[in-house]
């Protein structure tokens, strides 16, 4: 899968590929096998971590304290179990989800998903954007205006070496991925956390208002991305050459290996932005919501070391999920249309939500709560149709998956189901039992 012009592979990709093979034959064995398969989880896991995240869990440890952490990590969970199937199915079919739903779905269900995954691309873009635009207006002390121009030539030029293979572009968002996690390695150390309040909140399940389910929906939704769900069945599909049964079975378990290990650190990641707003907003400025707000707070509250550094993580976020977003936009519209945008155009197209928000004066972290409500609501669409294709004999043949996961899955996509009908039924005016 390719977002932009297509150039011979780099030497990088070429080593991969020669090294993969030799896993597959048996030559090659131990941690060092195992690294020629990280990647695709790797690059899906920057929609865990993307500016969203930012806006729903400061909004979530500055109101609600370590009350909410329970969602985080019920969403990190679902998370992984979905990144695994689509992982699953782009390496035992070849092909991607929004292939095999153009292939197997009525046209007018294909046209209903692509319009609602092209919305759900929409709000992605708007929320990677705007963060990492933001983060440069705020550290650099200019307009936003010129920090959405920088960012939107940083991902340009990023994108550009996805047409060089594989390879150069998870190593490029390998090194944000690890930019981010260790910002808030640091954060951790700085902010004094209540450990065992936020050990009660990861397994206490809490919903205190209306406020609290808009957020934990939020949270979801930022959390467990549509188009990271696309995006990994593409990652995938064509990676790794196996021509049995027995290679892909290997290529499975080093695939769901790298899902665990890279949703876990993109979890523990989200806890620490959390934890962090708790420690730091919580106790007397429970009233923070917005980035910028909480930017200028940490400096008298926790030093300017510890702004800086949130700082320094969020345009890392914001410029690697936004490059993330755009190759999962190319991957849904040539998968379920036949069409490729040159890449200019397709990056031009989904900035345009965040310069409209900025030109009109809307909040800019508003929007990006917003942006995560609606990807929620277009959740169940990518979730339903891959545990269909996944538990289809005849698409998945003895890789398909067994009762238990198909119940697993089944569940994660209830959950998620039933918080956006509560949101929704609460958008319209209508009393939910047990929330005032």
């Amino acid at each position: 899968m390719s977002a932009g012009r297509r150039a011979a592979p780099s030497a990088s990709t070429a080593r991969t590929q020669a090294g993969i093979a030799e896993v597959l034959e048996g030559r090659r064995r131990g941690p060092r096998a195992f690294l020629l398969f990280a990647g695709p989880a790797i690059i899906a896991s920057v929609a865990y971590m993307d500016p969203g995240n930012y806006a729903t869990n400061i909004q979530a440890g500055a109101g609600y304290g370590y009350a909410l952490l329970w969602v985080v990590l019920m969403a990190n969970l679902i998370a992984m179990l979905f990144q695994a199937l689509s992982a699953r199915l782009g390496i035992v079919t070849g092909k991607n989800l929004a292939e095999l739903s153009r292939d197997h779905f009525p046209r007018p269900v294909i046209g209903v998903m692509w319009a609602v995954s092209e919305i759900a691309a929409m709000a992605t873009d708007l929320a990677e954007f705007l963060g990492g635009a933001i983060g440069l207006a705020l550290l650099f002390d200019m307009p936003l205006l010129a920090g959405m121009g920088i960012t939107a030539i940083v991902t340009y030029a990023l994108l550009l070496f996805e047409g060089r293979g594989f390879r150069p572009m998870e190593l490029i968002i390998g090194a944000f991925v690890g930019t981010i996690s260790l910002c808030y390695v640091v954060e951790i150390f700085i902010a004094p956390i209540a450990w065992g309040e936020a050990g009660a909140g990861l397994i206490t399940p809490d919903l205190p208002d209306v406020a609290a389910l808009t957020i934990a929906v939020g949270i979801i939704g930022a959390t467990v991305m549509p188009h990271a769900i696309y995006l990994h069945s593409g990652l995938t599909q064509h990676r790794a050459q196996v021509r049995d049964d027995r290679e892909r079975r290997m290529v499975l378990r080093y695939s769901n290996l790298e899902v665990v290990l890279a949703l876990a650190a993109a979890g523990l990641v989200n806890m620490a932005m959390v934890m962090m707003a708790a420690s730091a907003f919580h106790a007397g400025h429970s009233e923070v919501a917005e980035i910028e707000t909480a930017y200028h707070m940490l400096t008298p509250l926790l030093g300017g070391a510890a702004a800086a550094v949130f700082l320094i993580s969020l345009i890392a976020s914001g410029i690697s999920s936004s490059v993330v977003g755009t190759m999962a936009g190319q991957l849904i519209m040539q998968g379920f249309l036949r069409i490729r945008l040159p890449l200019w155009f397709r990056r031009a197209v989904t900035m345009i939500p965040a310069f409209v928000v900025v030109a009109v004066g809307a909040n800019a972290t508003d929007a990006l709560v917003i942006s995560q409500v609606i990807l929620s609501i277009a959740l169940p669409v990518p979730m339903i149709a891959l545990i269909v294709f996944v538990s289809r004999s005849d698409i998945m043949g003895p890789f398909r998956i067994g009762r238990l996961t198909q119940a697993a899955a089944v569940l994660g996509a209830v959950l998620v189901l039933s918080l956006n009908m509560v949101l929704l039924a609460q958008a319209f005016g209508l009393a939910v039992p047990g929330l005032g």
